[in-house]
């Protein structure tokens, strides 16, 4: 991935004092006033959001109810639409059509799979990719069942020791693209302003037990020039 839009403090320092006036050959020449620096201000203080309950969250790790015990703990040979309608069917219940959980649009869409090995041609389950986020040597198993054309629910899963199926990261958005190396896991989403991407990046917590956000950042997406846009370009204009 290309580097990311960070400022470190003396950088920062050294932009807003470029700020304040321009610099020449000499150094830095007065422009005058250029308006008074203003505090942020808080809006609505003393609004606060309630704490989340253990159903509230939907990126935290739960054993998925209804699916038998994987021998040898490989995810290899495990039938990935199976564990996906098996957590779609949990989650739209423990939900109740919230939407916290699960977009209630899900368990409707899941309809559209046969009992086909991938489901057959109309399912918006995406082929399940295998990789080791968790750093045990076992493969996680990494999917995503498509609500529209637009948006996505990203679910990963992991064999605990005990043989039974976890979801260790639930996550809605508009998957530009999903990335893995190493231990990381990135989610590639557009943003407002077409000239940058987000990208969340997420690893393994063994105090959690789940896929957690470890960093977001914004990455550029390449400036119109007169060759034709290539595949990201395209991405990136959506």
């Amino acid at each position: 991935m290309r580097p990311r839009h960070r400022l470190a403090a003396p950088a920062l320092a050294a932009v807003l004092a470029v700020t304040a006036g321009c610099a020449d050959v000499e150094g830095l020449e007065n422009q005058g006033d250029r308006g008074t620096a203003h505090a942020p201000r808080t809006l609505w203080k003393g609004y606060y959001p309630d704490p989340p309950s253990p159903g509230q969250q939907p990126g935290a790790a739960a054993v998925v109810p209804g699916l038998p015990r994987v021998p040898g703990l490989s995810m290899r040979g495990v039938d990935a639409l199976a564990v996906v309608r098996a957590d779609i069917t949990s989650a739209t219940a423990e939900d109740g059509g919230t939407g916290r959980l699960v977009d209630p649009r899900a368990a409707q869409r899941l309809t559209l799979c046969t009992q086909a090995v991938d489901g057959g041609p109309a399912c918006p389950v995406r082929p399940g990719v295998l990789h080791d986020l968790t750093g045990n040597g076992r493969e996680e198993l990494i999917t995503a069942l498509d609500l529209d054309g637009r948006l996505s629910e990203l679910r990963v899963y992991t064999v605990q020791d005990d043989g039974r199926i976890a979801r260790i990261l639930s996550r809605r958005g508009v998957l530009e693209g999903v990335e893995v190396a190493a231990e990381h896991l990135a989610v590639r989403e557009p943003t407002s302003n077409p000239a940058y991407i987000s990208v969340s990046d997420y690893v393994w917590d063994p105090n959690t037990r789940s896929m957690s956000l470890s960093q977001l950042t914004l990455d550029d997406c390449p400036t119109p020039t007169g060759v034709p846009p290539s595949e990201e370009r395209q991405r990136c204009a959506r």
